[in-house]
C-alpha cells in the first residue's frame, strides 16, 4: 500500500510537468512532482560547461510557449526578439554571397533576394507564401490550449482565413511539392524547408507528411511563429516554472527515480527510488512527463524507442569570425545561420543518413545567443568580446551513432567546422576559446548522449513523431493527453501538441483533469 497519497503525481520534472503542477496546485489539488535528476527542467536547462558561461545546453529558443500560459501562471520572463531571422551563406560561380532575411523583411531582405536570384520575383513569392502561413497561424494557434478540434473544423477555419491553396500546401501534399510549387530558387526552398526538419528525420517528399507537421508547429507559436531568446538562458524559464509551481503548493522531489507506474480506473501507484530507499506514492491521477516509450517501460509493457536525428554543438568564442562575403558577423549569427541547407542538399543528406551513411554535406543551423542576451556571460568575458555559438545539426539519426558514438560524434563535429570554414575569412578554430590546458571550449551531444543524460529514448526531442493539432472527425473528444487508462495522462512532448518548449502538453493534461473532455 502507498504510504503517501496525493491528488496528482507527476512523473518527470521537465518544463511541461512543472506547468501541469502549477495549474493543478493553483486549482487546489495536492500535487507531487518526481524528478530523476538532482534538478528540474529536463532539456530546458542552463549549464556551465566552460568557465564564465551559463548557456542553454539542450533546447535554446522559445516560440511555442503561449502568452496565455505565461499570463495565467504569472511567469516573469524576458523573451527577446532577434533582429535577423536568418542568414544563408552561398557560393555561386566562385563568388561568396548570402541570403539575409530580416525578422520583419524589408529593404535589406529585398536587396538580398535580388542579389541572390537576379530579380524581385522570388522575394514576392516569399512574401505571398508567408502571408498565407501567417493567416493560417492566426486561426490554428488559438486552438492549441483547447480540447482537440476536428480536422474538418480546422480545415474550414484555415480555408476561410488563408484559402484552399494554403490548406492543400500544408496539410495535404508533401512539403517538398509545396516548395517546388511556391519557389524557384534551390537555396530559398531550403531555407523554408528547414522548419520541417528540426529534430525530424524524413524526406521533404515523404507521403506521410511528417515534415509538414514539423513545419506547422515551427510556424504557429503565438500566431507569429517567432523564435525568441530567453534572457538568462533556458534555465531562467525553468526557474520561473519551478517558482510558480512551488508557490502554488506543489511538492517537488528531485533525485527521485521512478521505477514503476501502476494505473487502473481507481487511481495510480508510483514507485520511486531515492538514494537507497524505495517509496510508493498513491494518487487519484498520474501525469507522465516522460516519453511514451518510457511510460510503457514503467508500466511493464513492451516499448520501442523512436529515432532522434540531430547533433547539438555548443561553443565559446573569443570573438566572432569574419565572413568571406563581407557580411557583418553580428547580423549573420544573431538569427539562424544555415549551413548545407539548400533544398537539394537537405534531400541528399536525408538519403545518405537513411541508408546508414554520414552525409558528405552536413546540414545544420547556428546562432549566437549572446548577441541578443549577453547576460549568460561573465562580465569579463562579455567585456572582451566573447560569444557563445550554438549549432543544431539535421539528418543525423541515432542509428548512425550506435557502432561508435564517440568517433562518429567527432567526425560530425569536424565536418561542421569544415563546412563553416568554407565561408569564413579565417578558420573558426582560431576564434574558439580554450581552457588553460589548451582544450577547446566545445561540447557536442548526439541522440545517444541525450538518451543517456535525459532518459530521452533515441534522443528524440519530440519523444516521437509529431501529430497534427486536431483529431479525426470520428475520433472521441479530448485534450490529446489520454492513455488507455482514464486516471493516467501524458503531459510531455509525446502528447498531441506537446512537442517543443511550449508548456502546451502540461497545460492540456491539467485541463483534462480539471475540466474533462467536451
Amino acid at each position: 500500500m502507498a504510504a503517501d497519497r496525493f491528488d496528482v503525481v507527476v512523473v518527470g520534472g521537465g518544463h511541461n510537468g512543472l506547468v501541469a503542477a502549477a495549474y493543478l496546485a493553483r486549482a487546489g489539488r495536492s500535487v507531487l512532482v518526481l524528478e530523476r535528476l538532482p534538478h528540474v527542467g529536463g532539456a530546458a536547462v542552463s549549464a556551465s560547461p566552460f568557465p564564465g558561461v551559463r548557456l542553454s545546453r539542450y533546447s535554446y529558443l522559445v516560440s511555442l510557449l503561449p502568452d496565455q500560459v505565461v499570463a495565467d501562471l504569472g511567469l516573469r520572463l524576458d523573451l527577446r526578439s532577434r533582429r535577423v531571422s536568418s542568414y544563408t551563406p552561398v557560393v555561386r560561380d566562385g563568388v561568396h554571397g548570402g541570403l539575409l532575411v530580416e525578422r520583419e523583411p524589408g529593404a535589406a531582405t529585398a536587396a538580398s533576394f535580388r542579389d541572390l536570384t537576379g530579380s524581385d520575383a522570388e522575394f514576392g513569392r516569399w512574401q505571398d507564401f508567408y502571408a498565407g502561413i501567417a493567416r493560417l497561424a492566426e486561426v490554428v494557434a488559438p486552438t492549441v490550449l483547447d480540447p482537440l478540434p476536428t480536422r474538418s473544423q480546422v480545415r474550414a477555419a484555415v480555408e476561410g482565413a488563408a484559402g484552399e491553396a494554403v490548406w492543400r500546401q500544408v496539410f495535404e501534399q508533401p512539403l517538398g511539392a509545396t516548395l517546388e510549387e511556391a519557389f524557384t530558387d534551390d537555396v530559398v526552398r531550403g531555407v523554408v524547408a528547414t522548419d520541417g526538419l528540426i529534430g525530424t528525420h524524413t524526406s521533404l517528399n515523404s507521403p506521410d507528411l511528417l515534415a509538414n507537421r514539423c513545419f506547422l508547429y515551427h510556424l504557429i507559436g503565438n500566431a507569429t511563429g517567432e523564435w525568441r531568446v530567453p534572457v538568462g538562458g533556458m534555465g531562467a524559464v525553468t526557474a520561473e516554472l519551478e517558482r510558480v509551481a512551488r508557490a502554488a503548493g506543489a511538492q517537488i522531489r528531485t533525485g527521485a527515480e521512478v521505477t514503476r507506474v501502476d494505473a487502473d480506473a481507481s487511481g495510480v501507484e508510483v514507485t520511486y527510488r531515492a538514494g537507497d530507499a524505495e517509496h510508493v506514492i498513491g494518487a487519484g491521477h498520474g501525469l507522465a512527463n516522460v516519453a511514451p516509450a518510457v511510460l510503457d517501460r514503467l508500466r511493464g509493457r513492451p516499448s520501442t524507442a523512436p529515432v532522434g536525428a540531430q547533433l547539438k554543438i555548443n561553443v565559446l568564442l573569443e570573438r566572432l569570425p569574419a565572413f568571406r562575403s563581407g557580411v557583418d558577423p553580428a547580423a549573420a549569427f544573431s538569427g539562424t545561420l544555415h549551413l548545407g541547407e539548400s533544398y537539394r542538399e537537405l534531400e541528399s543528406a536525408y538519403a545518405a543518413s537513411a541508408s546508414g551513411r554520414l552525409p558528405e554535406v552536413l546540414p545544420g543551423e547556428m546562432y549566437c545567443h549572446t548577441l541578443t542576451d549577453p547576460s549568460i556571460l561573465a562580465p569579463e568575458l562579455a567585456g572582451r568580446g566573447a560569444h557563445t555559438l550554438t549549432l543544431f545539426g539535421l539528418h543525423l539519426p541515432s542509428t548512425l551513432f550506435h557502432a561508435d558514438n564517440h568517433t562518429t560524434r567527432e567526425t560530425a563535429v569536424n565536418g561542421y567546422l569544415k563546412a563553416l570554414n568554407a565561408h569564413l575569412a579565417t578558420p573558426i578554430e582560431d576564434c574558439v576559446a580554450r581552457l588553460p590546458d589548451g582544450t577547446p571550449c566545445l561540447e557536442a551531444r548526439t541522440p545517444l548522449d541525450l538518451d543517456a543524460e535525459l532518459a530521452m529514448p533515441g534522443g528524440h526531442i519530440f519523444h516521437g513523431d509529431l501529430a497534427w493539432p486536431f483529431r479525426d472527425d470520428d475520433a472521441a473528444p479530448g485534450w490529446g493527453t489520454a492513455t488507455d487508462t482514464p486516471t493516467l495522462h501524458l503531459c510531455g512532448a509525446g502528447s498531441t501538441r506537446g512537442g517543443g518548449v511550449s508548456g502546451i502538453g502540461g497545460h492540456n493534461a491539467a485541463m483534462a483533469l480539471l475540466r474533462g473532455a467536451r
